[in-house]
């Protein structure tokens, strides 16, 4: 169990790196724009480390310890980001990731595995990705029809948030049966199509900021892999009907972490800077708030 937590913790890290620097690219290029930037592809680099290092651990751990040990990378990024573009997190910022870390604990606190690890059968598989095409389409098109910056950027966070979730239960059943059986495949081929669904919609989630997206996506990952097991791998509160009450009251308190969050300083604009035509560069851009 102590590799799986340092995996997971090293996951964490990785992520954290690749979310600020999704989040400085997104400030600048939109997401069509981005593929163009090596930046992109060291943040694109970051996440497949973190994904690699989450794989490994839940091949050792239980999903519901190991998969909201995942909103840490929300706490790492936040100095992460101070460190790389010099704005200080505020006190609200730092206090809306701790109520959502506090939040995401007591889910972990009172979440129980049903025994020896589960992991979902063929049919299990394909109606939850069926259930889960479905509501990336819904969220995606709500984020288009969105008209506000922030309900478009937590509408694609949500959307982010639900397809690493997933992914996160799908790549569990691959790791502890690695065959290729109808059940397993078809976990695979999803897993492929939703991990880099995520970043993607990360990437343009990012664009209004970094705290409230992240905070949401992290969120709603360990929120969906919690509804999973529950559902329909035997997992259960513990203390029973109090315990579900009060593993809703912390699901409470994570979320307005989460509103909290959404009142950070807006995000850092980028607009050309004028140069001489003699020394014009391709490209130079100037920090404006």
């Amino acid at each position: 169990m102590y590799a799986a937590l340092l995996l997971a913790l090293a996951s964490a890290v990785a992520y954290a790196g690749g979310a600020v620097l999704q989040e400085r690219i997104a400030c600048r290029a939109s997401a069509a724009k981005a593929v163009r930037q090596g930046g992109w592809w060291v943040a694109v680099g970051l996440n497949i480390t973190g994904a690699l290092l989450h794989i490994v651990a839940l091949r050792y751990g239980p999903l519901t310890v190991i998969q909201p040990l995942g909103a840490l990378t929300l706490v790492l990024a936040l100095p992460l980001q101070s460190a790389v573009t010099g704005r200080r997190a505020g006190a609200v910022q730092w206090r809306g990731a701790a109520l959502t870390m506090a939040g995401l604990a007591g889910l972990v606190a009172l979440t129980q595995s049903g025994g020896r690890l589960q992991v979902l059968g063929t049919a299990q598989i394909a109606g939850v990705v069926a259930a889960t095409a479905v509501a990336l389409a819904a969220l995606t098109a709500g984020a288009r029809a969105a008209r506000s910056a922030t309900a478009r950027s937590l509408a694609l966070a949500t959307a982010s948030g639900l397809a690493f979730g997933v992914a996160s239960v799908l790549t569990q059943t691959v790791a502890v049966h690695p065959e290729f059986t109808p059940g397993p495949a078809l976990a695979a081929a999803a897993v492929a199509v939703l991990s880099p669904a995520g970043l993607m919609l990360a990437q343009a989630g990012y664009g209004n900021g970094l705290g409230a997206p992240l905070a949401t996506s992290n969120l709603v990952n360990p929120a969906v892999s919690a509804a999973i097991g529950i559902a329909l791998l035997g997992e259960h509160f513990a203390l029973g009907t109090p315990g579900a009450a009060i593993a809703a009251l912390t699901g409470l308190v994570a979320a307005y972490g989460v509103l909290l969050l959404t009142r950070q300083t807006p995000a850092p604009t980028w607009t050309e800077t004028p140069v001489p035509a003699r020394i014009r560069p391709a490209e130079a851009y100037a920090l404006t708030r």
